[in-house]
């Protein structure tokens, strides 16, 4: 079986083939009369910034990569053509779109589930059942560790204690 190749895009290429050297020496020398102005306004630093990008568009001539650029330009927009106006692709853009839809449904659902079997197990352990034929064993009385004070190690709890029992306080 033979690959297909889409060759559009090097067949456009191959035919502007005798205007891309001109077209990127111009832009590159318009480029670099920019460049002369920033260098005369701005500064050194600014016409060299200005030069280094002006020379692009030869070097990516001279290097191939403008024929690659290309390329993937016009690959990208025959992608783009081909989603937008195939109507088979937005058939399956919307089978995704229910799939997700479908995911985040169940996710929510089954959130609420959880959350409902969380709440019986954790109420029946902390609910106990009042029995009412048994008497308590112990008489609850309340506690007295709340009612005293903890000694503390400061300095001052020895003096306290001292000022209480004389009275004053």
């Amino acid at each position: 079986m033979e690959d297909v190749v889409d060759t559009r895009g090097d067949v456009m290429y191959e035919q502007l083939a005798a205007l891309w050297l001109p077209l990127c020496a111009g832009v590159t020398a318009l480029g670099l009369g920019l460049s002369f102005l920033a260098f005369r306004r701005r500064g050194v630093a600014a016409g060299m910034r200005v030069a280094a990008w002006a020379l692009l568009p030869v070097a990516a001539y001279l290097t191939g990569a403008l024929q690659a650029l290309w390329t993937i330009g016009a690959t990208v927009v025959g992608f783009v053509t081909g989603l937008v106006l195939n109507p088979l692709v937005w058939a399956g853009i919307a089978v995704a779109g229910l799939s997700a839809v479908l995911f985040v449904v169940s996710g929510v659902i089954r959130g609420r589930k959880l959350s409902t079997v969380r709440k019986k197990t954790t109420g029946e352990a902390t609910e106990i059942p009042p029995s009412a034929n048994k008497a308590p064993t112990k008489p609850q009385r309340p506690a007295v560790a709340a009612q005293q004070k903890p000694k503390g190690d400061d300095d001052f709890s020895d003096i306290e204690e001292l000022l209480k029992r004389r009275g004053i306080g």
